[in-house]
């Protein structure tokens, strides 16, 4: 499978590589409310934009998650990336975990931001109508968006994401993407991934909620961990980007730690207002 050179912007020049992956709604703008706030002596972040997104609004392909990943792969090899960790947001969580499948042994870590799971998301009925509906219906794009953040966010808010959406997104891409990352199942090939690996959901998101983080993320992943951020739904940057960049580089951190001193990752928890983690055994605590 050739790769695509995906258009990107690194912020950041630590040594910790890492690519930021955007979800089915937005482009590598998605990660613009963290920016300002990441730690960029520790961490370099290669923002993506995929096939059909933002700079590759226009580019071809299949438009899947694993085409994706190997989309990434040749973006780490042009950027010079023996190793890297990557965090994926919604679609671009499952993206994420395809890379395991792919290049496990070039990954350091890999974070899903209310990632959509290896066995996919399958919708039927009414819901497969909205969500095939919003490739051309902004309609259908802002009741997606109003159910999984608790319709509670503004009225404001909501315009403004599905104005991106429309703006930053091809349409057909847009409804390609959706068959892949709803209905391809690759479990098999990452259950059992010693990669360590750290799920953020959102309190207020009904769809990847915490259970349904539990029941995929922590039944495959020996070393996954789970973050529950008690004030968001599904787009963490946007609700509550403090939080998530505190959790998302704790956890990466980490990695840095274990290389220097070979130690094992600890199961350590520290206090926080509004996150719970809890591991892949069952154990939790304030983090």
């Amino acid at each position: 499978m050739a790769s695509f050179p995906l258009p990107h912007e690194v912020h950041g020049d630590g040594a910790h590589k890492v690519f930021a992956v955007h979800g089915w709604f937005a482009d590598r703008s998605a990660y613009d409310p963290v920016l300002p706030d990441l730690d960029r002596a520790s961490f370099s972040y290669a923002l993506v934009d995929l096939r059909g997104y933002g700079e590759a609004r226009d580019a071809t392909g299949a438009f899947t998650t694993a085409e994706a990943a190997a989309d990434l792969v040749g973006l780490a090899d042009r950027l010079g990336w023996r190793r890297f960790s990557v965090l994926g947001h919604s679609m671009g969580g499952a993206v994420a975990q395809r890379l395991l499948a792919l290049a496990p042994d070039r990954l350091r870590r890999i974070v899903g931001v209310s990632p959509v799971p290896a066995s996919g998301l399958p919708l039927a009925g009414e819901q497969a109508a909205l969500f095939a509906g919003a490739a051309h219906r902004p309609e259908n794009r802002r009741a997606i968006i109003d159910f999984t953040t608790g319709g509670d966010r503004p009225a404001a808010w909501l315009d403004r994401m599905v104005a991106r959406s429309l703006e930053r997104s091809d349409a057909e891409a847009f409804r390609a993407w959706l068959d892949s990352w709803s209905g391809d199942d690759f479990s098999a090939e990452v259950a059992g991934s010693e990669v360590p690996a750290l799920a953020v959901a959102g309190a207020l998101d009904p769809a990847l909620s915490p259970e349904v983080m539990r029941r995929t993320w922590l039944s495959w992943y020996p070393r996954g961990r789970l973050a529950v951020l008690s004030r968001a739904g599904h787009y963490a940057m946007d609700e509550t980007p403090l939080d998530l960049v505190r959790v998302v580089e704790d956890f990466l951190r980490a990695d840095d730690t274990e290389e220097a001193d070979g130690a094992e990752e600890t199961e350590g928890t520290a206090e926080a207002d509004g996150v719970q983690e809890t591991d892949g055994a069952g154990r939790g605590g304030r983090a």
